[in-house]
């Protein structure tokens, strides 16, 4: 009888079956480190504060995107598209990656949270996004634009009072991370030192701390700060049909410079679709070891569309050398009086504090179109714009001086056609009569001239009607005058008919 060799344990099936399954296995453990490593990226937030206008409510949603766009410039994996905005209603999100030079690996993750209005009511919104954990990895940008900067310092003081009143309101945990980070961002101001390039003048001295200058981090709100003034280009709008000079320029940089230098923030000026430094200022403020080549933090306060100024770069001193005149320590101590005055939470008060900073910012550079006056009063009174009027009283006065302007020229219209005809004929007569001269004819052998016979019936014919014939001795008969006009009226008819005939040709002499 033939019998089976069944496979014993520890045979070559058996081995072959336990290595699939530790194979099996080896990729699941495989794959969960791979999602778990995915899980340890590095997590930055930046929180993006749009802008409200304070005379036309909602934000600048163009101006968050276009933010988020010059982020993820050349940021995309192979095959992947840039994750959409959602930032159309209250608070917004979207996310990017930070890649390897090679576009391979993720380096880190950016989740940005869009916000464009100051409300209170957005204050439940943005609360649970502060954690012990979220706080140390987290950037705060206020966005601002050059269409609008008269209203720029009251924005910047709604945001910070806004952001101050949520920090205060969080939980002891919260409250201590934030101790910390403002520590550990005040100690790294040596690494933006003058001179450093980026790498930091601390790199020669060590861990030496430099100590801060006069006015310099004094109102710290707790995260690093970074202002962008977007839309630079319509600076030469502002010139042009505003009047701006050099001396408005310089004055609402040195004012951002003044208020920013509290809060140790950075300030940059950007333009659509023309390179900055807003990628690398804001890997580096968020300590992303950036995937580029590494790039130079430059300041530039010089080029007025392309400022720059990096954290913990500026001073008071550098301040005045922009322009001689402006007062550093009177708009540092009106900007202390503006955040921390009345209102409590309630950031987003509009009330007025008498000697703060908004006030002077708001009395030199000024919204033309609201008090008809030119910033820095140099067109000397002179109104730039003029109020509006109701655009159906606006075409009836016009309509009413379209009608008189058409009646008038109307009336010049036919004095002068009435002339000219008058001209042509006096003129087409009078050349007639040059060329063809004196209409004659031949009756009976005896050559005649038609006007001297034309002028003689009328002056018979008025001698008649007088009762007087000058052609003859005596009066003529009552009985006759009626033969006698009808005579003279087949004559001048006769006479006429020859002139008609005469006229167009040389007239014929003896």
């Amino acid at each position: 009888m033939v019998g089976f060799d069944f496979p014993r344990p520890g045979s070559a099936m058996s081995n072959a079956s336990s290595n699939a399954t530790e194979k099996a296995e080896n990729m699941w453990l495989s794959m969960l480190s791979s999602v778990t490593l995915s899980r340890r990226l590095p997590q930055k937030s930046i929180l993006v504060l749009g802008t409200a206008h304070t005379r036309r409510r909602g934000g600048t949603s163009d101006g968050q995107k276009e933010f988020v766009e010059s982020l993820g410039v050349g940021g995309y994996k192979r095959g992947n598209k840039a994750a959409p905005v959602a930032n159309a209603f209250a608070l917004g999100y979207t996310y990017q990656d930070v890649l390897d030079a090679d576009h391979e690996d993720v380096l880190a993750r950016l989740g940005i949270y869009l916000i464009s209005e100051p409300s209170p009511a957005f204050i439940p919104l943005l609360r649970p996004l502060f954690t012990p954990q979220s706080l140390p990895e987290t950037l705060i940008v206020i966005l601002l634009d050059w269409s609008r900067p008269w209203e720029w310092v009251r924005q910047i003081k709604t945001w910070v009072r806004l952001l101050r009143g949520i920090f205060t309101s969080l939980d002891d945990d919260c409250r201590r991370t934030l101790d910390d980070v403002t520590q550990a961002w005040e100690s790294r101001r040596s690494t933006y030192a003058e001179g450093s390039g980026g790498g930091g003048a601390g790199a020669g001295l060590g861990d030496v701390a430099l100590p801060l200058g006069p006015g310099e981090f004094d109102e710290p709100i707790g995260l690093p700060l970074c202002v962008v003034c977007q839309n630079a280009d319509k600076i030469e709008m502002l010139e042009r049909e505003r009047g701006w000079k050099e001396e408005e320029f310089d004055f609402v940089l040195q004012f951002l410079r003044t208020i920013l230098l509290k809060h140790g923030a950075s300030l940059i000026y950007t333009t659509p679709s023309v390179p900055s430094s807003l990628q690398p200022l804001v890997y580096s403020m968020l300590s992303i070891q950036s995937p580029l080549r590494q790039q130079t933090l430059k300041h530039n306060v010089i080029e007025r569309d392309k400022v720059f100024v990096p954290p913990h770069w500026d001073s008071w001193g550098k301040i005045r050398v922009l322009r001689e005149g402006f007062d550093v320590e009177g708009i540092h101590s009106g900007w202390s009086l503006d955040i921390n005055g009345g209102g409590g939470d309630d950031a987003a008060a509009a009330g007025e504090t008498e000697g703060g900073a908004v006030e002077v910012y708001e009395e030199v550079i000024k919204d033309t179109s609201r008090g008809g006056t030119d910033s820095l009063g140099l067109l000397k009174g002179k109104v730039m714009e003029v109020p509006p009027v109701d655009t159906q009283e606006f075409l009836a006065q016009q309509f009413e001086i379209l009608e008189l302007k058409a009646a008038e020229d109307k009336v010049l219209r036919d004095g002068k056609d009435a002339k000219k005809k008058r001209d042509i004929d006096d003129g087409s007569d009078k050349v007639l009569a040059e060329q063809v001269g004196p209409v004659q004819f031949n009756v009976g052998g005896i050559q005649v001239d038609a006007e001297n016979m034309m002028e003689s019936l009328k002056l018979r014919e008025a001698s008649r009607a007088g009762g007087t014939d000058t052609l003859s001795p005596s009066p003529t008969p009552p009985s006759g005058q009626a033969d006698g006009k009808t005579h003279n009226e087949v004559l001048s008819a006769f006479f006429t008919s020859l002139m008609k005939k005469k006229v167009g040709t040389k007239p014929s002499g003896t």
